[in-house]
């Protein structure tokens, strides 16, 4: 009887270091699946997590849809820009010129 009374505590210990066990091992196979699932969402972010900190790369362009891009926003700046007092000397910018006598005034001496 004694025998018996000593062995049942060591069966409860096994059975609660099991358990224990077995409750890690499904939280650490959890946070290594969410950790794999979130690597491959930054990285297709182009942002990659290393030993020396957090790593942004620049998502790759060609040059020319580089260059596409940039002369497209040159070109939307230049159409929607407006310069209030600006008159032009060689052409009329769509406004009538009003001719006076001297026409020197308007034009200058380039006409």
């Amino acid at each position: 009887m004694a025998r018996t009374n000593s062995i049942v505590p060591l069966i409860i210990l096994f059975l609660v270091i099991g358990v224990l066990a077995a409750v890690g091992f499904v939280v650490y196979t959890i946070v290594q699946d969410i950790s794999k699932k979130t690597r491959a969402k930054m990285e297709k972010r182009h942002i990659q997590f290393s030993k020396d900190g957090v790593k942004v790369s620049m998502k790759e362009v060609n040059d020319e849809d580089y260059k596409d891009q940039t002369q497209s926003v040159l070109v939307n700046m230049w159409n929607h820009a407006s310069f209030p007092a600006y008159k032009s000397r060689f052409w009329s910018n769509g406004v009538t010129a009003v001719q006076d006598k001297d026409s020197t005034k308007l034009y200058g001496s380039f006409c």
